[in-house]
Order: C-alpha cells, then sequence, then structure tokens
C-alpha cells in the first residue's frame, strides 16, 4: 500500500527523456534522502524527500537512489525492501520494484550495489552527473559511490545538470499548478484563521500553533518554519516568545506544502490591536502601493529585475511623502539609499521548494550568462532578476523595516545625506517592519494568482481585526 500521491507514471517517464536529451551522455545519480536522526537514530526529523528527485522520480520514502543510463536509456532504482522486523514497527510497505514500477522503473537492485555500479562506469571513463549536495549524508554517499574525497565530491557537481534541470523545473506543468493553486489555498486559509485568532496578551507562539492547526486539519504540512513576529525588522525572525502587545504590528510569513510537496508562502502584516495607528497605515500603504505596481507589470518577458527596481522606486516615493527620504527616486535607488528601508528581494521562486532550487545554485535558478546578480546592499538578495516566462511560479514580496542598528550605522557613516532625512527616523525607531506577499505564474499573456486572494486592503485587514472578540 502506498503512502504517498503519484502523478501518473507517463509525467515521470516524460520528464527523464527530457532531461537525458538536455544532459546528452553519461550517468545521472540522483540520491534520494535518507531519515535523519534529531538526537538519537531512531527519532527522526519529518522525513522530507529531496524534490529533485520527487520530481523525476516521484517516491516519498526514504533510502533510494536513482540513476538514469543516458546512453543505453536504461533507469535504475536502487534500494532495499523492508524487513519482518522493519514491518513490525512500519506495517507492510510496497517492494522497491513495486514502487520503481508505479513510476515507470523497470530495474531495481539493492542499496548496496550503487557503488559497485558506478565506480564500473568511472572505471570506463564516462561521464557522471549529480547535483551539489545540501545535506552531510548525501556527501558522504556520493564520497563511497564515486571513491572520492569530500572537496572532489563539492568540486564535481556537474553544472550540465544543474542547467538542464533548471531549465525543467521551472516550467511548471498544469498538474503542478494544480498543486500549487491547492498549497497556496490552504496558505491563505492559515493566514485568515491567524488574522481572526490573534490578539493583545497572546504569545507569538500561539498564533504559530493556529497556523499549524489550519495547515494539519487540510493534510498538509509547513513549507518552512513560520516567522510569526511583532520584530518584523528582523526579516526571518525565528524567535516567537514575544507577548502580543496593543499598537504593535505582527507580521506572519507562513505557508503549507500539500501532500504532493508543492509549497505555498504568503505574508500578512496587521495591527495586534483593531487599527492601524496613523503612522503604521502611512506605511502600510506605501508597502501595499509598491505591491500592486509590482503585479500590474508581470508578464512574459519583463525582467524581473526591473519589476524590482519599480518596486523600490514606489518605496522611495512613499518615504519622501512621510518626510524621511528626499531627492530624485530614480537616483536615490541607483544609489542603493533606498535599501535603508527595503533591504531584501521582490520575491524568489516556488514549487516543490519554497525557495524553488535554490539547492541548484541562484545564480542559473535566478539569473542567467546576460542578466548578472548585483554586488549591490539590498539589490544582492534579490533571488530572482532573469526575465519571466509563461510557466513560471514566484512570490512578490516588498517591504518596509526600520532596523536600529542599520539606521545608527548610516547615520554615523554619513552615508546617502542628500537622499535620507536621519533627524526624522527617530519617531520609527521601534516601528518594526511590514511585508506582505502572494504567490503568481506567468501565463502567455499576463500574470495570474494562484490559490486565492489574502485580505490585503486597509479596510479589509481592520474589518477582520475588528471582528475579534
Amino acid at each position: 500500500m502506498f503512502t504517498f500521491r503519484l502523478f501518473e507514471k507517463s509525467i515521470y517517464a516524460e520528464r527523464r527523456n527530457r532531461l537525458k536529451q538536455l544532459v546528452g551522455n553519461g550517468l545521472i545519480v540522483l540520491p534520494g534522502n535518507d531519515d535523519v536522526g534529531m538526537n538519537y537514530r531512531d527519532n527522526t526529523y519529518p522525513f522530507r524527500q529531496d524534490s529533485t528527485f520527487l520530481y523525476y522520480f516521484g517516491l516519498n520514502t526514504t533510502g533510494l537512489c536513482g540513476v538514469i543510463d543516458i546512453d543505453s536509456g536504461n533507469e535504475y532504482i536502487f534500494g532495499d525492501d523492508v524487513t519482518v522486523e522493519d514491518i513490525v514497527w512500519t506495517g507492510p510497505l510496497p517492494t522497491v520494484h513495486e514502487m520503481a514500477n508505479a513510476v515507470g522503473v523497470h530495474q531495481t537492485f539493492l542499496a548496496q550495489a550503487v557503488a559497485d555500479f558506478l565506480q564500473q562506469a568511472q572505471n570506463q571513463n564516462r561521464a557522471i552527473h549529480y547535483l551539489p549536495p545540501y545535506r552531510g549524508g548525501q556527501v558522504l554517499k556520493l564520497c563511497t559511490y564515486l571513491n572520492q574525497s569530500v572537496k572532489e565530491i563539492e568540486a564535481g557537481a556537474s553544472l550540465p545538470l544543474i542547467k538542464a534541470i533548471v531549465s525543467q523545473r521551472q516550467y511548471k506543468e498544469d498538474i503542478e499548478l494544480q498543486e500549487m493553486d491547492h498549497a497556496t489555498r490552504v496558505s491563505v486559509d492559515m493566514h485568515l484563521a491567524a488574522m481572526k485568532f490573534a490578539r493583545p496578551g497572546m504569545k507569538e507562539y500561539e498564533v504559530i500553533a493556529k497556523l499549524r492547526e489550519v495547515a494539519q486539519a487540510n493534510n498538509c504540512g509547513l513549507s518552512f518554519n513560520p516567522i510569526v513576529t511583532v520584530r518584523g525588522e528582523t526579516l526571518h525572525n525565528l524567535y516567537s516568545g514575544n507577548t502580543l502587545t496593543e499598537g504593535q504590528l505582527l507580521l506572519v510569513d507562513s505557508g503549507a506544502n500539500n501532500d504532493m510537496l508543492y509549497a505555498g508562502d504568503l505574508t500578512t502584516t496587521y495591527p495586534v490591536g483593531k487599527k492601524f495607528t496613523a503612522q503604521q497605515r502611512e506605511v502600510y500603504e506605501t508597502v501595499l502601493k509598491s505591491y500592486k505596481s509590482s503585479v500590474a507589470l508581470l508578464k512574459p518577458r519583463v525582467l524581473f529585475k526591473d519589476v524590482y527596481v519599480n518596486a523600490c522606486l514606489e518605496i522611495v516615493e512613499g518615504m519622501k511623502a512621510i518626510g524621511l527620504m528626499k531627492g530624485n527616486a530614480h537616483d536615490a535607488v541607483q544609489a542603493g539609499a533606498h535599501a535603508l528601508f527595503f533591504q531584501c528581494g521582490l520575491g524568489h521562486m516556488i514549487g516543490l521548494d519554497v525557495h524553488d532550487m535554490e539547492n541548484l545554485g541562484e545564480q542559473y535558478v535566478g539569473y542567467t550568462d546576460e542578466i548578472k546578480k548585483s554586488t549591490q546592499f539590498g539589490m544582492k538578495s534579490l533571488r530572482l532578476g532573469k526575465a519571466l516566462e509563461a510557466g513560471f511560479t514566484f512570490t512578490v514580496e516588498p517591504g518596509v523595516y526600520f532596523i536600529p542598528q542599520l539606521m545608527d550605522q548610516w547615520k554615523a557613516e554619513g552615508k546617502f545625506l542628500e537622499f535620507i532625512n536621519y533627524s526624522a527616523l527617530h519617531a520609527y525607531r521601534n516601528f518594526g517592519g511590514i511585508r506582505v506577499e502572494e504567490c503568481y505564474s506567468i501565463t502567455q499573456h499576463g500574470a495570474r494568482l494562484l490559490g486565492k486572494k489574502l485580505p490585503l486592503e486597509l479596510t479589509e485587514v481592520e474589518d477582520l481585526r475588528g471582528a475579534v472578540g
């Protein structure tokens, strides 16, 4: 009995055939992930399959390795069947051969046979392609498989394989978009529940519990550790022990992954009380205007880097209206002065990974040989810069963050005095941060919101918060 869901076997077969064509020759080795002990071997972290293995072989279970022989056309899955002693703990599970057949692979071998198989190929001077390993266990496996040192394994990842996989996985198929719509709808429900639940006196971790409850009730997990914080100026703040206090803002960045492991990723920011303060309203409107302006630009062939620059311009204009910036907005963005308030990028690709394919290298996933990643503070955090194409899925997430340490440093250095009104910053020192985020797919002529709409308008947010008892 399968404990996970699969696409039709033809989907995986077609993906592997296309990969063979793109790479051209040699062997492709795609190790699956193993269980990892948290504090001893049998008390494991929740299992998460490697996304690339999942994309081509679909099997969401531990202890497997997929090998594709491009030259012969043969495909193999290596792994061991459960024993009777295992079944005592796990219950009956399908054999490796049964699982392999379900995804269109007809040759299976024991897990220990991988090393001999690959070392024979090495002796024949055949090319062996593998991806950069991101877990210590994967590194050690590849060391054993190829009889190489850790340094050799880390240096030997295949650039042709990386580029081939990016060129496939960046275009989402219709069946994938359906899964992403599902994951994003559940993510919206998580945020709605949190918005209706959070109130003064609670701890941040109580709101996280509500997010988890909704995800679990929809047979979903979390696509990443939730960011639920009244200290929104810390972009990836995972501490959750603060008490929610009237007058603060609560930033919630969270998403579900469904049972096929497709991810959602959304952010809402709202008052702990029932209403935004006047100061909060001004900054929130700036972020929301930047968001809407960015979404309006989304269509094929538009550089996402240009969408980011437009978002920066909107934030500078908003900061000027508030009295925190001055001067020409284009000059300010070109110089990097906007990054006092907007230090991160505008979004990232999303799919089987919440930052899709990030383990393959940002320079290959988000950029091209022609479109290079910036080294400027702020802009260098932009994970996606290349031209958008139909089938791309990604987030749009502008924000404004008031980081006291950064403000103090830039003021002490006299940085961007022609653009920043440092004397006005003191009133925002304890403001925190605001971010909004939704997910989109590029269509043939424009863009489509994934899942369903979040309540982001000021009136929508305050109506929901006003209904809190």
